[in-house]
């Protein structure tokens, strides 16, 4: 398996919630240039890529945003309490040890919550809330604290990558840094001189996709692929009916719905069965809650597909992804890409 464990080890170590991806962005960036790419930046944040001179324009989309924390309240004894960066289950805080983007530099930080011991028997039976919890940096005070961290500051979950059975591997913000390494590794490998393919590390996907919809504007793509993460779906109390059948190990999730585009969606598929690919259709009636559902709004409509990787435990300090899975992601793009010709254009069938 040709995965650079070394780069993505890089990418999701760097801290960068939305609106704050400058570090992994720089990151993705220096990787983007050992591989010859031309690279571009946009004043909102995102990175551009670019494989190709001319030809059929490719958009691959993968945010670099993580979900955070924003400082909003120092008390007097130092106690610094947040809001929510994203959509985070409080339950997943409790006990979690944070990096702190402070305004001096960064700092270590444990996030509190009242012991159990200490709780009624009302307390015990409501679930967490964000209200209820605090980060602790080891200040003794406000002042002591506000000399290095202040309102707005941002934090993130301070939690490393591990290896699991069966290439397995498991870390905070694999959504959606493993899509942000996806798309470059993708359009690296594509060898096709009839396409200009450009990897798009998006920012501000967990807040509203807002980078994706600022850079397929600039980038007038002919065709775009949103990478993301899903759920696997093989997990306990899942109900498959509800979610679909995605488990592990069962290559690319192919999105299939009203926003996604069926021409690109049905040239998806073929390059899969005719490279033996192995691929899961997963339906979104509605929106798909990815970069996707922003970029085929651009000027006159861009054909968009999204392309998912398999996740479980998502929106967690743990979230665990098969890396079987991520190579047959990168292998079905780039046989979708090396079957297009410069004048290929994607209609709804």
């Amino acid at each position: 398996m040709n995965f650079d464990k070394d780069f993505f080890k890089a990418l999701l170590a760097a801290p960068g919630p939305s609106s704050f991806e400058s570090r992994p962005a720089k990151v993705w960036q220096e990787q983007a240039k050992t591989y010859g790419a031309k690279l571009e930046t946009d004043p909102y944040g995102n990175s551009f890529a670019s494989f190709g001179e001319t030809g059929c324009r490719v958009m691959l989309s993968g945010h670099i945003d993580e979900i955070g924390l924003m400082a909003t309240y120092i008390d007097k004894e130092g106690f610094i309490y947040f809001s929510a960066i994203g959509g985070w289950d409080p339950e997943q805080l409790i006990g979690q040890r944070v990096r702190v983007l402070g305004y001096q530099g960064d700092i270590l930080g444990v996030i509190g919550k009242k012991a159990i011991h200490l709780m009624s028997a009302e307390d015990k039976r409501k679930n967490s809330s964000l209200d209820e919890m605090w980060i602790d940096i080891g200040a003794s005070s406000k002042e002591e604290a506000k000399r290095y961290v202040r309102e707005g500051d941002v934090a993130v979950i301070e939690q490393a990558y591990i290896e699991l059975l069966n290439d397995r591997v498991v870390s905070k913000a694999i959504d959606n840094r493993i899509g942000a390494y996806i798309v470059l590794e993708a359009a690296r490998r594509a060898q096709n001189p009839e396409a200009l393919v450009t990897a798009t590390a998006t920012v501000q996907e967990e807040i509203g996709h807002i980078g994706a919809l600022v850079a397929s504007y600039g980038l007038e793509p002919h065709v775009a692929i949103a990478v993301d993460v899903t759920h696997a779906t093989d997990t306990p109390g899942i109900s498959k009916q509800r979610s679909g059948d995605v488990p592990f190990s069962s290559g690319a999730s192919l999105t299939i719905g009203s926003i996604t585009h069926r021409g690109v969606f049905n040239a998806l598929i073929e390059a899969a069965e005719n490279n033996n690919i192995a691929y899961t259709i997963e339906a979104s009636p509605r929106r798909t809650a990815t970069d996707g559902d922003d970029i085929v709004k651009t000027r006159r409509g861009v054909p968009t597909a999204v392309v998912s990787v398999p996740t479980r435990y998502m929106h967690s300090p743990n979230e665990t992804i098969d890396l079987k899975d991520v190579e047959a992601c990168i292998a079905l793009i780039v046989a979708f890409i090396n079957t297009l010709k410069a004048d290929s254009r994607f209609t709804q069938p």
